[in-house]
């Protein structure tokens, strides 16, 4: 059945308006007709399963019939910090990571970042990204969008630790040395860490998982992630490229999570 994703404000009651390129292409490419049956998520709180009532490429109008349980979220919200890749990897790491269940990502400038960003051409290329992030999410008949953050300074990033409950550095070095320390090991600890706490448990932990470009991370980078809060991790004994290293780490945080079991 196919998915469409709304503003809250196009839900009216029961009534459903799609617009824009939606509307073109639910009537021009899925041809859909009265009586046709979709899925409709305003992104926030809300999914129902709504009847066609009329289509055109201008609009479509439908209502709903059945409320959805948003049970495809993952509990844990993962964030994806990605230093900005050359050609078109970042949009690889956002369809791909939006399927697996990534809640937002941020692209950021770090000492070996090889690509001269653009910030004159910054809101046309977030527009895509989140165009991609969209439609990645109604494939994966996922609940909500993941938001796409501006690109960040390393410094903003630096500041931008401290707002996760937990945040992981991938550094190759960890990965490669005896003593490291991997993703899932650092992950156990931090749970563990957590249940012994005093202080209320986080339910919905926040987490940032910060993945470096082409070059990776210099020394001086993962000195300044420790200060700042972040811990060390590797991800193996092999190197993997930028576009790949967030999207394994993403699925072992899932996996630790749970989200990754069975139904």
């Amino acid at each position: 059945m196919q998915r469409y994703f709304v503003a809250p404000e196009q839900f009216r009651g029961v009534i459903i308006t799609i617009t824009g390129e939606d509307a073109h292409h639910a009537a021009r490419v899925m041809r859909m007709k009265p009586d046709d049956q979709i899925i409709v998520c305003d992104g926030v709180s809300r999914s129902v399963r709504a009847v066609v009532l009329e289509a055109s490429p201008q609009e479509i109008r439908a209502e709903a019939e059945e409320e959805l349980l948003q049970d495809s979220e993952p509990a844990w919200s993962i964030t994806i910090a990605q230093g900005l890749p050359k050609a078109d990897k970042m949009e690889l790491v956002i369809q791909k990571g939006t399927e697996i269940g990534a809640s937002s990502f941020v692209p950021f400038e770090s000492e070996r970042v090889i690509v001269q960003y653009d910030g004159k051409k910054e809101a046309k290329r977030i527009e895509r990204w989140s165009k991609i992030a969209k439609e990645a999410a109604e494939q994966a008949h996922r609940h909500r969008i993941p938001s796409i953050q501006p690109v960040q300074s390393w410094r903003q990033m630096l500041t931008l630790i401290g707002e996760f409950d937990l945040a992981l550095f991938c550094y190759e070095r960890e990965g490669a040395a005896a003593h490291g320390k991997g993703i899932a090991n650092a992950v156990r600890q931090w749970k563990l860490e957590r249940e012994k706490s005093s202080d209320e448990v986080v339910q919905n932990p926040r987490i940032v998982l910060l993945v470096g470009p082409e070059g990776g991370f210099s020394e001086r980078e993962a000195v300044e992630a420790e200060a700042a809060g972040a811990i060390l991790v590797g991800l193996g004994k092999r190197i993997l490229r930028t576009e790949t290293a967030g999207l394994v780490g993403l699925t072992c945080l899932l996996y630790e999570s749970g989200a990754m079991e069975g139904a």
